[in-house]
């Protein structure tokens, strides 16, 4: 094979530039500290490194990002939940003092104001938030758990589900002394034969009272759920529930609290009292209803501060009262269902948690009612011995008649018989009141065991991805970083090798033609 002198220029200027190609490689490599510079150099290592990177980007944003701020919401939920056990253990003590026989009607009074307080700072704690967002209320998170203050442009429409456990079986004392209608001028017409009494009443109490009253346009309906085997109810082809039975307003006696038959309806009777929202069952009503489970509806619109929320406990209707026109009203209300609305995080690959307790995981209604049922029970016992007290004084008047001295004495022993029988009526409501504010601190402890079960659980996963976020950046590095002893060594030894294909190349292209005639 004949080589000519092109073929030996050709050949010595691709070898100078190959070398030299090399040679800038090895120069990007220490100056970038890469291994490859585009994916062409090697396609392999360049997806490899693609997925690392997205794998650790991942790993970054759960580690550094998701992780913090889910403990941080658990930790303000905790702290909250903890605070509401000691305060619901404070309303525990009280509840026992109050049942102590040497209390004065001072320590009663106060221990009700107390319980109060209490109560309305339990229903407070509910109103945690984290960066802005309520803790407490699902995925409404812009959305208190409870009223900020006193609300009467809201009006709500409530359907509340209650179990035959429920039923509450309580002692009323009935047939009192109407002693604010007496007059020393009309002493006649009171009637002391009738003596206060105690019976037996069959309560169902609803989540609120103050509810809207029947002659104001409220309505009310008491329906029987037809239930299965399996604890669910029968529903029809449109899945809605299926009734066996239904009381409306027009079949209940709608009744004050303060009526004197408020408390005693006919067996087959049933009583409304929605100042007190209290649905009152006859014998025989409770008879035939005691195994079953309740779907109540009604309506509420006046609002006091610190009362829960009905859109995050019921199925419900929320109006806007400020809009006049009522069809407007009615085609912009909302309409709210009672679900679960677990809050979950995704902290590892394929992995969720959920890091929100529900309001009703930890605060319920039951609390201040019982509260209330205590303050009430207390108000009664005090009212009493404000008004044996009253008649002692009037007794002292020298100016009175026999006869009225004698229906003084009457009245006298009639409000002791009523004030005998409230004071144990007030103690069957802090012996109910200690029953359940216990049930309640074990549903707030079970909650704060939830949340810490799932801080522990994220506690691991935390150290898990920190170890995987230090093996990531390691297999990172060992696919796409260069050895920087390795490249200089090569470096150098590749100049060597350029600066001798120019050397070589000199010599060659300095012969000519005419170096050979």
């Amino acid at each position: 094979m004949r080589i000519t002198n092109r073929m030996m220029t050709n050949n010595m200027l691709y070898n100078i530039n190959n070398n030299k190609r090399t040679m800038n490689g090895l120069e990007e490599k220490y100056a970038t500290g890469l291994a490859i510079q585009r994916p062409s150099d090697d396609p392999i290592v360049a997806v490899r490194a693609l997925k690392l990177r997205t794998n650790l980007s991942e790993l970054n944003q759960y580690y550094e990002k998701n992780i913090p701020d889910a403990m941080s919401w658990m930790e303000t939920t905790e702290s909250a939940l903890r605070v509401t056990n000691e305060i619901i253990t404070k309303i525990h003590t009280y509840c026992v003092q109050g049942a102590n026989d040497t209390l004065t009607e001072e320590d009663r009074r106060s221990i009700a104001i107390n319980l109060q307080e209490l109560s309305s700072q339990v229903y407070q704690e509910g109103n945690a938030n984290y960066a802005g967002r309520y803790l407490f209320t699902g995925y409404k998170t812009n959305t208190p758990l409870v009223f900020g203050d006193e609300i009467h442009t809201e009006h709500y429409k409530i359907t509340e589900t209650m179990t035959s456990d429920q039923v509450e079986i309580s002692k009323r004392i009935v047939d009192t002394c109407p002693f604010n209608t007496f007059s020393l001028d009309d002493y006649d017409s009171f009637d002391t034969e009738t003596r206060p009494n105690e019976v037996t009443v069959y309560r169902l109490r609803l989540s609120y009272d103050k509810l809207k009253e029947i002659d104001e346009g409220g309505s009310i309906s008491l329906k029987i759920p037809v239930k299965l085997e399996d604890g669910s109810y029968e529903l029809d082809d449109e899945g809605n529930r299926i009734y066996s039975e239904e009381f409306t307003d027009s079949d209940m006696n709608v009744l004050s609290s303060t009526d004197p038959a408020a408390y005693k309806p006919e067996p087959d009777e049933i009583n409304f009292l929605a100042d007190t929202g209290e649905i009152i069952l006859g014998s025989e009503v409770y008879g035939e209803l005691r195994n079953s489970d309740f779907e109540i509806t009604y309506e509420k619109q006046d609002f006091e501060k610190n009362e829960l929320r009905p859109e995050h406990y019921f199925d419900c209707v929320k109006s806007d009262l400020t809009i006049e026109d009522e069809t407007e009203r009615e085609e912009k209300a909302i309409q709210f269902t009672a679900e679960d609305q677990k809050i979950a995080f995704e902290i590892n690959f394929n992995q969720q948690m959920p890091i929100n307790v529900q309001g009703r995981e930890a605060f319920r209604h039951s609390l201040g009612r019982t509260v209330d049922d205590v303050v009430q029970a207390i108000g009664d016992v005090d009212r009493v011995r404000d008004e044996i007290e009253e008649v002692q004084l009037a007794m002292k008047d020298d100016t009175l008649s026999d006869e009225q001295r004698a229906k003084l004495t009457e009245i006298l022993d009639v409000l002791n018989t009523e004030l005998d029988l409230k004071d144990g009526i007030m103690r069957q409501s802090y012996a109910k009141a200690l029953t359940a504010m216990s049930q309640e601190e074990d549903l707030v402890n079970v909650a704060v065991a939830d949340i810490g079960t799932r801080y522990n659980r994220l506690e691991l996963t935390e150290s898990r991805l920190s170890t995987q976020q230090t093996e990531f950046t390691d297999l990172l590095s060992q696919n796409e970083d260069a050895d920087i002893v390795d490249t200089v060594v090569n470096y150098n030894a590749m100049q060597t090798v350029y600066n001798a294909s120019l050397s070589s190349a000199a010599k060659v292209v300095k012969n000519t033609l005419l170096d050979f005639l």
